[in-house]
């Protein structure tokens, strides 16, 4: 119990709040992060929806063993690794759990595996490809492929709010805590502790609802005060946004290293 009170104080929100940031700004000098957006685009969408076309077992662990390199590459915040491995576990117990409930047997757990291993490659090629770009290159990159420029601008605007947002959820679930009375007795494995804080942490989301519906509708005004409606349509701004964009050396060997690896996983598997 100590050691699970230990790792507890260490999720708080601050520490979430530099996780976040370091994900989206701090990745700037690895090798991926350095690659042009649309060459990261093209190798996403062979790494992001093949496997689910793909059955074989020696090829997904190959695309694994790939993605887990990147993901290494891209020196992902350890927060980010722990929400997709206990995502990934979570999903892949349930699953087995349920099997076996209901009349199944271990024979079952190879097509369980092989949906798991699919789920990683799928987690990891989407960590590898978003955490390694900054708001403004995803945004530039999306814009580049013929995302309209409202919803390259909205993921960045996602990007830069969300800090704000965890801020403001945590003040508001510290003034619940400040306003309410928590139970006298802990409980067994303090699930009355437990319960209480769940309930608050539902409650302090209505607010954060209210809050995020004014600051839209205030971004909005100022957009449209700035003339960001044509902006968007106009074709010498996308023009200049694509001027930062430029494939390089670097990522020609990177997208031929990914073609031959997996042109050698199709060949030997």
């Amino acid at each position: 119990m100590d050691y699970a009170k230990n790792m507890i104080d260490k999720l708080n929100v601050e520490q979430m709040k530099i996780e976040l940031m370091n994900t989206a700004y701090a990745n700037d000098n690895t090798f991926i992060a350095k690659l042009d957006p649309r060459i990261l685009f093209i190798w996403y969408g062979f790494f992001g929806i093949a496997p689910w076309f793909i059955h074989n077992a020696a090829i997904l662990t190959g695309m694994l063993a790939a993605t887990i390199v990147t993901t290494v590459m891209t020196k992902v915040s350890r927060l980010i690794l722990v929400v997709l491995i206990l995502g990934i576990l979570g999903q892949g117990g349930y699953l087995i759990i349920a099997t076996l409930f209901f009349g199944g047997d271990f024979i079952v757990l190879l097509p369980l595996i092989t949906l798991t291993v699919k789920l990683a490659v799928i987690s990891l090629a989407s960590i590898t490809v978003f955490c390694s770009m900054s708001p403004e290159k995803l945004s530039v990159g999306l814009l580049s492929i013929g995302v309209p420029g409202q919803v390259s601008f909205s993921i960045s605007y996602g990007y830069r709010m969300l800090p704000l947002l965890l801020e403001e959820y945590n003040h508001v679930f510290m003034s619940y805590r400040l306003r309410g009375r928590a139970p006298l007795r802990q409980g067994f494995l303090y699930w009355r502790i437990t319960c209480y804080f769940i309930k608050l942490a539902v409650l302090s989301f209505y607010p954060l609802l209210l809050s995020i519906a004014k600051r839209a509708r205030t971004t909005v005004e100022a957009l449209e005060t700035k003339g960001s409606r044509n902006a968007f349509k106009n074709p010498d701004v996308k023009k200049l946004k694509l001027q930062s964009l430029k494939i390089r050396k670097n990522d020609y060997v990177f997208l031929v290293i990914s073609s031959l690896y997996v042109i050698s996983l199709f060949l030997f598997s």
